[in-house]
């Protein structure tokens, strides 16, 4: 195994590049355009009503675990590039009880291994994704259908110029999230009030909603629970700041304010907004567009949501029929949209990369996980050996997801990766719990009540991805049995390569080093 470089992450964000990274890892709209067919379709289509009120719901676990997150963020600022990872070991190893103590290296392996889930999929499907839309450009311009070489070679391209660039450090990802997040946020911006125009002056065409308070108001609170699960995916990426803590001019305030406002300006602001347009539109305009890949043969007569639910690009359909009848644009403002977000999705990916491989980097700097995703770059100060493999992973992942174009593919991936998030964040919620138990500063309702909500939650979407596997049937219950194959298989992995792992006496002596250390101090309750 090659030892970790002894170098050190240059300290180069300041709150606003912390914010808009993790705003780029949320995608600010893309995911409208690209996991709208998986929504659609979930379940036949029948949880298809309940699209807004899933990611209202999602959203409010989301809060609930950004502020875990934040307060764990605020108490451990030397969490470094470790993130949750390092949270799990403090909190326990602050404890009075020496009992919760001996389960800190537990603790910590489980949310790191379980990390992987998340942090390492998530690329992948991104890449996957931009696999699809590019597919979907050729598709309009070309007006036929990639083949399989082609658009496995365009996943690998785009995935490999992500690669590269978030090599090269974090200041330049820097500098195209923020690029990247005033372009999307303003063309979707665009796309949604034409969509509520479109609804507003075509009062005799049947929509799928009778009017704008059947959008927002839930029909079937199971249904919600399973909308959840997949809108998820529009939300993480809030907690990422906290693995750029070693890299952050001011981690004490600014990681904290970075993970609320992230989530708030992209979750809480442009996702509902863009949702509620989009649901609101959908009626014959989102008639098949029977062109792209991966349409099934005969399906050109469907309409509406049912449309959405097998078409690649739905949103895209959409635009595109709005424009053609409105302007008579509509190949022009589609393609400028889909470009957008594929710009949009080269950013996520980006910030996916540089994230996903620091808590990476933090185990493996703790000889927990092999040494060379632990190597520093000499000039760029990036962990370069963890952004190689992982770059290779979400390719070849990123393939298989796109091509051919199949949504029980994706689909699969993603809930894997959900799975994982669901997993993580619980456990997180679960560990300020007892990172707050025995300090002064404690609160019943920020460190009590949150998290415990938060962690309910968590079990609650985590619960909703079993059900689905049980009682859904068809497609829908074959893709989320493998998902959970997929997470059962990377759990019984971790246990092997904890117990087969060559440098396991370093890594103990490291966590014991750790235990002897002073514990962390605690604020005094200040008197009035």
């Amino acid at each position: 195994m090659s030892d970790v470089s002894a170098g050190e992450m240059k300290k180069s964000l300041t709150l606003t590049g912390i914010t808009v990274n993790a705003m780029a890892l949320i995608a600010p709209g893309a995911f409208l355009w690209t996991t709208f067919e998986i929504q659609a379709s979930q379940k036949a289509g029948q949880t298809a009503p309940d699209m807004w009120t899933g990611l209202l719901c999602a959203l409010v676990l989301a809060l609930l675990t950004a502020y875990s997150y934040s307060e764990l963020a605020r108490i451990y600022p030397d969490a470094g590039t470790g993130s949750s990872y390092y949270f799990a070991e403090a909190a326990l190893l602050d404890h009075d009880s020496a009992g919760m103590q001996r389960f800190a290296r537990v603790a910590k392996l489980s949310v790191g291994w379980i990390s992987h889930l998340y942090y390492w999929l998530y690329p992948a499907i991104m890449v996957g994704f931009m696999g699809i839309l590019f597919g979907y450009i050729y598709t309009s311009l070309f007006h036929h259908t990639l083949t399989y070489i082609p658009q496995a070679a365009g996943c690998v391209l785009l995935g490999l110029i992500c690669g590269y660039i978030a090599f090269r450090g974090i200041s330049g990802s820097t500098m195209t999230s923020i690029l990247i997040n005033v372009i999307q946020i303003t063309c979707l911006t665009c796309v949604s009030i034409l969509f509520i125009a479109y609804r507003l002056g075509h009062g005799s065409e049947a929509f799928f909603f009778k009017n704008a308070g059947a959008v927002v108001i839930p029909h079937s609170f199971i249904h919600v629970i399973y909308q959840s699960t997949i809108a998820i995916l529009l939300l993480v990426g809030f907690e990422s700041v906290t693995a750029l803590g070693a890299e952050a001019i001011n981690p004490e305030k600014d990681i904290k304010k970075g993970i609320l406002l992230s989530l708030i300006i992209q979750g809480g602001i442009c996702y509902l907004f863009e949702y509620f347009s989009a649901n609101f539109a959908v009626s014959s305009i989102t008639t098949l567009n029977k062109g792209l890949s991966g349409v099934p043969t005969g399906a050109a007569a469907l309409k509406g949501m049912a449309s959405a639910g097998i078409d690649p690009a739905p949103i895209g359909t959409m635009v595109n029929n709005v424009a053609q009848s409105d302007f008579h644009a509509g190949t022009t403002v589609s393609l400028i949209v889909a470009a957008t977000v594929l710009i949009a999705l080269l950013g996520t990916t980006l910030a996916c990369l540089n994230t996903g491989v620091r808590v990476t980097y933090a185990m493996a700097k703790d000889k927990e996980m092999p040494g060379i995703l632990g190597l520093l770059h000499g000039k760029f100060a990036t962990p370069h050996g963890g952004i190689l493999v992982l770059t290779i992973i979400s390719c070849l992942i990123g393939v298989y997801c796109a091509t051919p174009y199949n949504v029980d593919n994706i689909t699969q991936v993603t809930l894997a990766s959900n799975t994982g998030t669901f997993l993580v964040y619980g456990m997180t919620c679960l560990i300020a719990l007892v990172a707050f138990a025995t300090r002064h500063d404690r609160h019943i309702v920020k460190h009590r009540v949150i998290p415990g909500l938060g962690a309910f939650m968590n079990l609650a979407m985590l619960f909703g991805v079993v059900y689905l596997a049980v009682t859904a049937g068809g497609a829908g219950s074959k893709d989320a049995y493998k998902a959970l194959a997929i997470v059962g298989v990377w759990i019984i992995a971790g246990i092997v390569w904890v117990a087969m792992n060559p440098n396991k006496g370093h890594a103990k002596k490291v966590h014991e080093d750790r235990g002897a250390a002073p514990k962390t101090p605690s604020v005094p309750p200040v008197t009035v």
